[in-house]
Formats: structure tokens, sequence, C-alpha cells
């Protein structure tokens, strides 16, 4: 059911290590996650180098793809997205893999909007855009862009305000839970959610793992030996998202119910889903 990977420095950094060298590489994870699974159904990745995000994606497998490897050798970005896909709504061709784009903003899901044949219309009705794929994550991506208004965010522009992108993904995450209560499912929606507009990141942790580790003063790699932002100084700084821990830094657990928001300069900050829900 996928896997994610989400990227902010302060600084330009390489980031093929973490996509296909790492211990658990993304490229890794595409053949065979720890939960022993398979994310075969295509890969994307999105850097920002300029106000709006540059997407390559593919259907084929990370793992059997030449094109991922060389796409993460090129990878120098101070914001960057990846997504491997295991499909469950929509079929594997090139408008479901994620990540999706509109604007200066990126998305990608790990999960299922378990109620979506039922709820689409209602999310189509606010949505802002229309989405080019039949994805449930897609129709997220733009029902999240339809209610950015509400935060004071300009869905045609950048944020500008990380914690407004924050309670954005909080209130999104609680009212699609809420929806899909109230219609009988065979099992609850996973959110696992992944938005950036180039500067600010947020994520969320809702029914599968989620994992994150900040880097600072940029030691060299310790899979390649080299550094990968040679450019930066003793205040370098850098949050990893993802799905599972890629590598044998200390990686910490995200919560269960927990919004993780990251803003300008690397600094982030967390919100508790499950108390503002109680």
């Amino acid at each position: 059911m996928c896997r994610l990977y989400g990227f902010s420095a302060t600084e330009a950094t390489r980031l093929d290590c973490s996509l296909v060298l790492a211990q658990n590489a993304l490229q890794v994870q595409s053949d065979r996650d720890q939960r022993g699974q398979r994310n075969a159904d295509g890969w994307g990745i999105a850097r920002w180098t300029g106000h709006q995000p540059d997407i390559v994606r593919s259907t084929s497998p990370a793992f059997a793809d030449g094109a991922f490897a060389d796409e993460a050798e090129a990878t120098h970005a101070r914001v960057a997205l990846a997504h491997i896909r295991a499909a469950t709504v929509g079929d594997v061709v090139a408008d479901n893999v994620h990540p999706f784009r509109y604007g200066p903003w990126a998305f990608a899901h790990n999960g299922t909007l378990t109620a979506h044949a039922r709820l689409a219309p209602l999310l189509a009705e606010t949505a802002h855009g229309r989405p080019r794929g039949s994805t449930d994550s897609e129709l997220i991506f733009h029902w999240l862009l339809g209610r950015m208004p509400e935060f004071g965010i300009d869905p045609e522009s950048p944020a500008g305000d990380a914690h407004a992108l924050g309670r954005l993904l909080e209130r999104a995450v609680l009212d699609l839970v809420q929806m899909s209560m109230q219609i009988p499912v065979v099992e609850p929606p996973k959110l696992n959610l992944l938005l950036s507009d180039g500067v600010n990141m947020a994520a969320s942790r809702w029914g599968n793992s989620l994992f994150w580790t900040v880097r600072e003063r940029l030691p060299d790699c310790a899979i390649c030996g080299t550094n990968h932002c040679p450019d930066a100084d003793d205040s370098y700084r850098a949050v990893v998202i993802a799905s599972e821990p890629l590598t044998n830094e200390r990686w910490v657990e995200v919560q269960e119910g927990t919004i993780v928001v990251v803003g300008p300069g690397a600094v982030s900050t967390t919100i508790d889903l499950l108390t503002r829900a109680s």
C-alpha cells in the first residue's frame, strides 16, 4: 500500500543515497518493504528548483527501472517528495502515479480512502481543479486545494505559513475520518498524506507507519562516504520523513494520529490529532 518519502533542508542536497543506495532505500522498498510487501506499481519524484515542482513519474517498478536511479542521482534540492506505489484505487497508468502536482504544490498518499466510491461525489463538489487520473489520492489532493482558502492559503501560490498548512492537514484528516465513519465500510481509511509547496511540508500519520529523522551539520554520508551538500556550514539542518527508516541513523516513529509540519529552515513541529478529535 505504497511508501512515502519527504525531504526538507536549508541547502540543496543530493538525495540519491536515500532513494537508491541506503540499506532500506526507497528503491529497495519497491521490491520488498519491511512488511514483506512489494510496491511495484510505479514511482515518482518531485523536486523544487524554482517556484513549481519538477515531477518525473513512471508506471514501472522502481527496483527494475534504471530511470529511477538516474532521476534520484539528478535530484539535488532543498525540498523533494518521492513515492512508490502499490495500487489500490485506480489502474496502473501514468495519470495515477504519485506525486501529483498543481501549481507550486505536490502531494502523495500512502493508504486508501476506503469509502471512496461513496465520498467521491462529495469531495469533488469543493475540489479545486480537476484530477487527471482515477485515484482516491488525487481526488483528496484537489479537495485539499479547494479547502486551502479556509486557512488563508491561495492554492495557486505557496502557503507562506507552515502552521496554516498543518492546520489544513489536521482538519482534512479528521473530516475524512468522520465522513468515512458515517458510511459502512470494511475498514477505516488510511490517510498518510504528504503535501508541500516547495518551502513548507506537512505529513500525517493515520493508519500506516511513518518515521522521521533530523540531520544537522551534515557529516559525510554513512552510505557513500561523501558530503551530499558541499556548500553547507554548521547551520545546515534537514528533516526527512519516510514510511520506514531508510538508513542506520536514529529514526523516531511518528505517533499514530500526528501531523508533522516542516517550515523554512527545516524547523519542525507536530500536531496531535487524537487530542483534537477527543
